[in-house]
């Protein structure tokens, strides 16, 4: 009876169990060791965290030490992002993460997604449920995985402490817009992150602005465009990140991993997915290979030969934030004439577009122009066929010249293009036209000819328009002539380097 009299009540318990939670506002790792019966039940055989489990959540603690938040200011937004092979224990992590930001920050909120409703609902949602089950304090949480119902709260809080699972399809985008959580921790997990639109990524870090947020990203590296890809790229400055090789990883499968390594080589693409964690040279389905583009930009000034004719392609904006572009291309030369970008009201009112078009034709003089003649092209093309320019419309949906290989003019110019840069072409050393370069996919169609992304559908992905890549595209619409002017024999024809500025590559609003 006296054993019963002074044992500690619930509230108690629970008192003192959030009041040991606290301990590990900013140290992740010792909540996951504090939390969890290690080397016990279903964990027997586990003593904690693998070695990068450990080192990601250290990593996160000390970065939650650098921010200091006090509850009323708000921090910058903890980023991170990490690239791995298959069977690492990310969704465990996860899990961890989750857990750990609920149950040491009353009133957070939170978005949880995936590549795709079964991963998201089996994987990343199901692995949360077990470790939840496993957790000293999972009994403060609801935790829901009904068909559109995934959810993790307290129920005495509902509305303003708690995380749900939402799919990445871009018509959802708007479940992952700010959470508002000011005096707490508003956080976006992605798993699977190569896969999630672009779209669903610029909602989110939209939602950043308040409180202490986090912005944790994971995957297989599977794509080499995107916005995952771009942590560990362009903006890399402003991401922590890591590749994790999953022959490094304590639980998965050495003897597969061998296999793979014989069948396919270290140095594949799916080796280097599946297991280094690394992105792959070319993306599953993407047109214009990184390293052929790199190798292209490289390559300083190119060479041309006296009676190459110089060729011009002009995209022309369709409106918006969209820019009218102009790229010069001679023999393996697009870098030493500068790229022109139109912007503003000077693309989009078609007297001041052609008035500037017709200022660079009389400087550069091409012996031939190819002009993208959808929408706002169609008119600025009449104008200066009428005034005696020799300039020819194109449309990327058309009719290809060779329509067994192609669809459409799009993947023909794209295919001479790429063929070009694998001769030997050379390409402004610019991270804009890299990038729209690299980010267009391709497939085959029922008459198993090549197909490139639609402009529209590259935009509406991407979030913006591939201007600089289809002014380039442009310049491979048709064959032009030997210029006439050189009468040199074939065999006394010498290649020519340009003597251009190479750095003045690009301009803006001229």
């Amino acid at each position: 009876m006296f054993l019963i009299e002074q044992a500690p009540s619930y509230d108690s318990m629970e008192a003192r169990l959030a009041d040991e939670c606290s301990r590990y506002y900013a140290d992740p790792y010792g909540w996951v060791m504090w939390a969890f019966d290690w080397d016990y039940g279903p964990l027997k055989g586990f003593q904690g965290p693998d070695d990068w489990q450990r080192d990601y959540l250290q990593s996160l603690g000390e970065q939650v030490k650098e921010r200091g938040f006090n509850g009323v200011d708000p921090v910058d937004p903890i980023l991170d992002a990490t690239a791995s092979g298959h069977g690492i224990g990310k969704s465990a992590i996860t899990s961890w993460i989750i857990l750990w930001i609920m149950s040491t920050r009353p009133f957070a909120k939170g978005v949880v997604t995936a590549n795709t409703s079964e991963q998201l609902k089996t994987k990343t949602w199901g692995e949360l449920g077990k470790w939840r089950a496993r957790c000293i304090v999972g009994h403060w949480f609801e935790y829901t995985s009904g068909r559109g119902s995934m959810s993790l709260y307290h129920p005495q809080h509902a509305e303003v402490w708690r995380v749900d699972a939402q799919t990445c399809r871009e018509e959802n985008s708007e479940s992952f817009a700010g959470l508002h959580s000011a005096s707490s921790t508003p956080f976006y997990i992605f798993d699977e992150a190569s896969a999630v639109p672009d779209t669903i990524w610029e909602v989110a870090q939209g939602g950043l602005t308040d409180g202490e947020p986090m912005f944790l990203a994971f995957g297989n590296p599977t794509r080499n465009t995107g916005a995952f890809r771009e942590c560990f790229n362009r903006n890399a400055h402003r991401w922590q990140h890591r590749n994790i090789d999953s022959r490094t990883a304590k639980m998965t499968n050495k003897r597969l991993i061998q296999q793979w390594a014989s069948d396919w080589g270290e140095d594949s693409d799916f080796f280097r997915v599946r297991v280094l964690g690394q992105f792959p040279k070319a993306g599953d389905m993407q047109f214009m290979p990184s390293d052929v583009v790199a190798a292209a930009q490289k390559r300083g000034i190119g060479r041309y030969l006296p009676d190459e004719p110089l060729v011009c392609g002009i995209d022309v904006a369709r409106g918006g934030a969209d820019n009218s572009m102009i790229s010069f291309r001679r023999g393996k030369d697009a870098r030493s004439i500068k790229t022109y970008r139109i912007t503003g009201e000077q693309s989009r009112n078609s007297m001041k577009l052609v008035s500037k078009l017709v200022m660079l034709l009389d400087r550069h003089k091409p012996d031939a122009s190819f002009l993208d003649e959808t929408g706002l092209g169609g008119p600025i093309l009449d104008r200066l066929v009428q005034l005696g320019y020799p300039v020819t419309g194109v449309h990327f949906g058309g009719k290809a010249d060779d329509d067994k290989l192609y669809a459409n003019k799009t993947a023909e110019m794209g295919a001479r293009l790429r063929q070009w840069a694998l001769d030997g072409g050379s390409l402004p050393d610019h991270p804009d036209l890299e990038y729209e370069l690299t980010c267009r996919d391709y497939w085959h169609d029922d008459k198993d000819r090549l197909k490139l992304e639609s402009k529209p559908d590259l935009k509406k992905r991407l979030g913006c328009s591939p201007d600089w890549a289809d002014s380039l595209y442009l310049t491979f619409a048709s064959a032009v002539p030997l210029r006439m002017q050189s009468r040199l024999h074939l065999d006394q024809r010498q290649p020519t380097v340009s003597d251009y500025d190479p750095l003045a590559c690009m301009t803006t609003g001229e």
